[in-house]
């Protein structure tokens, strides 16, 4: 009964931090759009930036102030069925609270202009949207619109999509050059390139590294990292080039974020052990991935 009461206590706790996370990260996407973004003219990528552009083609040629809740949430609604039908419904709920969390602190955050050099503006919005997407990813849930596809991609297809995502956000900013200016483009491109950097370093889950391992250790190796990952290795019988003698190479692919643990296992049951890591671009094939609920 106390192990019920303890285990019930915990899930509570994790809740609870989960949903604190979540609505940091809505404060900050929030806080970016009244800040950096709002202050440079900047046009963020996805969902959000036709938002914006919408705002500011209304308040430039028709001189009417659309609120930002009105406009963004309709356009999250097919994304939010793509998340409901093939990633996981409470990750696209949770991630649902974040989209409208957002919106609605945009509307109501009051314009902050903290500086008004246009490079620190885009260097500074794409580091403070990179760490608000990273804490909401972190989490277990996204900022909604284009993130629900490139996480499909990522998931289903085992692509890492953030960099097409980033092409696609080129385009849309090159449209807004046409519409305005192409100085606020370029500074636009410039935060893209920074956001999808912060994302590319610091959250790995939809990236893959490929282990070439040698030791002397295969069987263990192999159990340690399936125990670990779920992820299988295949075993190569080599030859070493100088000593002559057999070896074993070990073949697995792991996800990036699990890498260094791996390695660290590795080294614990083969001090010995040669391990090579190199970075995987994509992978077909069947790869296990923690399913998102």
């Amino acid at each position: 009964m106390k192990e019920n009461t303890k285990l019930k206590d915990s899930k509570i706790v994790k809740t609870l931090i989960k949903y604190a996370a979540l609505t940091l990260a809505a404060c900050v996407f929030a806080f970016n759009l009244k800040s950096f973004i709002r202050t440079g003219n900047l046009i963020p990528g996805g969902f959000s930036g036709i938002t914006v552009l919408v705002q500011q083609i209304g308040r430039q040629f028709f001189g009417v102030e659309i609120p930002y809740s009105v406009i963004y949430l309709p356009l999250n609604v097919i994304p939010a069925y793509i998340g409901i039908r093939y990633i996981g419904k409470f990750f696209t709920l949770e991630s649902f609270y974040v989209v409208v969390l957002s919106s609605i602190l945009t509307d109501i955050f009051p314009n902050i202009t903290i500086t008004y050099e246009p490079i620190l503006i885009a260097i500074f919005a794409g580091i403070v949207g990179g760490i608000g997407s990273v804490i909401c990813l972190t989490a277990g849930a996204s900022g909604g619109g284009t993130d629900f596809i490139s996480i499909y991609f990522s998931e289903k297809k085992g692509i890492d999509a953030w960099g097409y995502i980033l092409a696609g956000n080129i385009v849309l900013l090159v449209a807004a050059g046409l519409l305005f200016d192409f100085d606020r483009a370029l500074y636009s491109i410039i935060y893209q390139y920074v956001i999808t950097t912060i994302l590319g370093t610091y959250y790995k889950r939809y990236q893959q590294d490929t282990l070439l391992v040698v030791t002397a250790y295969p069987k263990e190796i192999i159990a340690r990292i399936y125990e670990m990952t779920q992820h299988d290795a295949t075993i190569i019988q080599g030859e070493g080039g100088y000593s002559g003698e057999a070896k074993n190479i070990l073949y697995s692919v792991v996800g990036r974020d699990q890498s260094d643990k791996v390695i660290k296992a590795i080294k614990e049951i083969d001090p010995g052990a040669f391990t090579n890591v190199i970075k995987t671009e994509q992978v077909n094939g069947r790869f296990y991935m923690r399913p998102k609920r």
